[in-house]
């Protein structure tokens, strides 16, 4: 179905000084293998050569410009739902390219699934010089993916405009992860899919938005939290806790060493009380020298209990002091337990929290923080070394391979009843280097000094 101005999609790209790629992204739309599409032109305040670049296309027909005075990656967005004449949107990023059937591909597939509100394609990773990286690969939704934490792009997806005007439009107040925005708004209210075709040619070079770190996961922390509020009251109560032992660490009383003026433990205790997320926060140690730290904080919610020092044994799990804690507070098994690692000193109270909303949102077992393993690993098989992830040029999200980081984990109360950690269904969320910082050794720790200091 064709709408009324006989414009079926709307393509739309916005550019702030990506003038040197823009053409190469335009020129893509206009080799489209389809006729019933229309192409917005958005300069968002760029001081470079974009606004010269999109003149060149103002006498097609097809083409309509528009200049804004720097109002983001969103707010273009819905600038561009507010005008869009056709049945589908689609953002093409302006370092990007797409192939040529990729309008064609992903509205025929809309046109014959009336129930799907929004399909993303397969991509290659192309460098800034158009050299190809990388063909990256999804595995197809519902079908060998039964997981919804990975969402897709916020270019180069297509989705109905109903949809979107349904769901309110693109969050302004980001700046950043317009694409995850709209999975969490849609996903658990229509259906989503993806095409094992590689129908577009994302572009990695220094100036990506993608590469703006701190921008996109201040972004994504506040985009959860507000997804899973709602289901957050019904997964109480949420516990903290920071467990603590006399032995079997680089030093006796791990938690009382001292950082430039506070003890790990003060530092543990001054991240986990600054969130409101938790109705307990729990102390647990064999050493009761432990509470003359509590007793500096003025919060109704800390709590301290006595740890066995036979559950802390580094051959002892974790799950068993846990349990016993669960156990003590008579809660009947519900909600969820967090764990707080004093080890991890630059761990923020948004990463405990995150971890809480990673599980809700997914309606997942446990969930805990990653960092994602980018160079060659292998291990011995009777033939030599074999590897252990894939890190050629065809990639497909089940070749992700990840080290947990030890800076936080929640997990259903339920699942320690059962003596598990962390239960079957797990979900991950990648923290940034600098809080995934651990202390392991006694030269970590002098590290963990001289950090502090910066």
């Amino acid at each position: 179905m064709v709408e009324k101005s006989g414009v079926k999609v709307t393509v739309y790209i916005a550019s702030h000084n990506y003038g040197k790629y823009l053409q190469d992204a335009i020129n893509s739309v206009l080799r489209q293998t389809m006729d019933s599409w229309e192409l917005l032109l958005v300069n968002d305040n760029s001081s470079d050569n974009t606004e010269e670049i999109m003149e060149i296309y103002r006498g097609d027909s097809r083409v309509r410009i528009f200049k804004t005075k720097g109002l983001g990656l969103p707010a273009v967005a819905n600038l561009a739902l507010n005008e869009a004449n056709g049945k589908y949107l689609i953002r093409l990023d302006a370092d990007d390219v797409f192939d040529e059937n990729i309008l064609l591909v992903l509205s025929h597939y809309l046109d014959i699934h009336p129930d799907i509100a929004l399909v993303f394609p397969d991509f290659y990773l192309i460098d800034e010089f158009n050299g190809l990286l990388q063909h990256d690969r999804r595995n197809p939704i519902h079908k060998s993916n039964h997981m919804y934490d990975m969402p897709a792009n916020g270019a180069c997806t297509m989705i109905k405009k109903s949809v979107l005007n349904k769901v309110g439009g693109y969050r302004e107040d980001l700046g950043a992860q317009d694409g995850f925005d709209i999975w969490t708004k849609i996903i658990n209210e229509h259906k989503c899919r993806n095409i094992n075709l590689p129908l577009f040619y994302y572009r990695r070079h220094g100036l990506n938005l993608t590469e703006n770190t701190q921008r996109i996961l201040s972004a994504r922390r506040a985009i959860k939290k507000d997804a899973a509020l709602s289901a957050l009251e019904k997964m109480r109560p949420i516990i903290s806790v920071i467990p603590c032992r006399t032995n079997y660490d680089i030093f006796p009383n791990l938690w009382s060493q001292d950082i430039n003026g506070k003890t790990l433990l003060d530092i543990a205790l001054e991240t986990v009380t600054a969130s409101s997320v938790f109705d307990k926060i729990i102390v647990a140690s064999d050493n009761e020298d432990v509470q003359k730290v509590m007793e500096n904080y003025n919060d109704s919610r800390l709590c301290f209990v006595t740890r066995d020092p036979e559950l802390t044994i580094p051959s002892c799990s974790i799950v068993s002091t846990l349990e016993m804690i669960v156990r003590d507070l008579n809660i009947n098994w519900e909600g969820i337990s967090v764990l707080s690692y004093l080890q991890s000193p630059f761990t923020s109270t948004d990463n405990l929290e995150e971890a809480v909303y990673t599980l809700v949102l997914n309606e997942a077992d446990a969930s805990f923080a990653v960092e994602e393993i980018k160079v060659p690993l292998y291990k011995r098989s009777v033939n030599g070394l074999v590897p252990i992830n894939n890190t050629g040029t065809f990639l497909s999200d089940f070749d992700v391979v990840y080290s947990a980081a030890t800076t936080s984990l929640a997990t259903k109360n339920k699942n320690l009843k059962r003596g598990s950690l962390t239960g079957a269904k797990i979900v991950n969320f990648i923290v940034p280097r600098e809080e995934a910082f651990i202390i392991n050794t006694k030269k970590d720790f002098e590290v963990a000094r001289q950090l502090k200091k910066l």
